[in-house]
């Protein structure tokens, strides 16, 4: 088994939005994206969609963007962006998904030898901050605990399993300096941490950042060439 990750695919199917507005990096970007994926992944593997799905703002609009994601081999593995306005109740998620697609919102589910873990996340707090950024921000972190919990639970009962995070918001600043989030997930026993959110050439990335000892990799599909990161597999992480 094999472990792939890309996001924010921004998806509307059913009422087109032109994406190449946004650079080059945009121009036939899902195509690009269906014939790596396709290329690379079989049945058995999983890709973790980090958020940003679909521009869909209702539950039932999201459907055909779903359904569209649903046709690509392998099991998916989505969590909520801050685009993703159609994501209501977890439960409601859950009814409407395909067959091979699972949404992650502060649990843990086992795939394999991995747990997969998850959530938003938010922007991280400096000097420009209002309340309304540290309320969300102190809620994401304790919904980031929650989901860490999960998984450390599975781990106990499945001790060789690799844990692999899940976030749609990068957990660090801009410099990559540490932050709550970071600090938090040092704590726990995890494999490797994936973030998206980040578009355009201005925004400062990088492919893999390594933050106490935890392999940290940008997915937004603009910032990875359309194409899926391999992330893990059964044997090793992936240098």
């Amino acid at each position: 088994m094999k472990i792939f990750s890309i996001s924010d695919l921004h998806l509307s199917i059913n009422n087109p939005k032109p994406m190449d507005i946004f650079g080059g990096a945009w121009d036939n970007y899902w195509d690009n994206i269906k014939t790596d994926w396709q290329t690379k992944v079989s049945d058995d593997d999983v890709v973790l969609i980090g958020g940003d799905i679909s521009w869909a703002t209702k539950l039932e609009s999201s459907i055909p963007d779903l359904a569209e994601i649903s046709k690509l081999n392998g099991k998916k593995v989505i969590i909520r962006g801050n685009h993703d306005y159609w994501w209501s109740s977890y439960a409601k998620v859950n009814k409407i998904l395909p067959e091979s697609m699972f949404a992650i919102q502060n649990n843990a589910k086992l795939f394999g030898n991995f747990i997969i873990c998850g959530t938003r996340g938010w922007t991280i707090l400096n000097h420009k901050s209002n309340d309304e950024d540290k309320k969300i921000y102190a809620r994401e972190l304790i919904r980031l605990k929650l989901t860490l919990d999960e998984a450390k639970k599975l781990k106990e009962t499945n001790p060789t399993a690799k844990v692999i995070l899940m976030m749609h918001y990068p957990p660090f600043n801009a410099m990559w300096q540490d932050s709550e989030y970071t600090n938090l997930i040092s704590e726990y026993d995890i494999t490797a941490v994936i973030y998206g959110h980040l578009h355009g050439k201005d925004c400062r990335t990088m492919d893999i950042i390594l933050k106490n000892e935890v392999p940290y990799y940008i997915t937004s599909c603009d910032q990875v060439d359309n194409k899926l990161v391999l992330i893990s597999t059964d044997e090793d992480i992936i240098d």
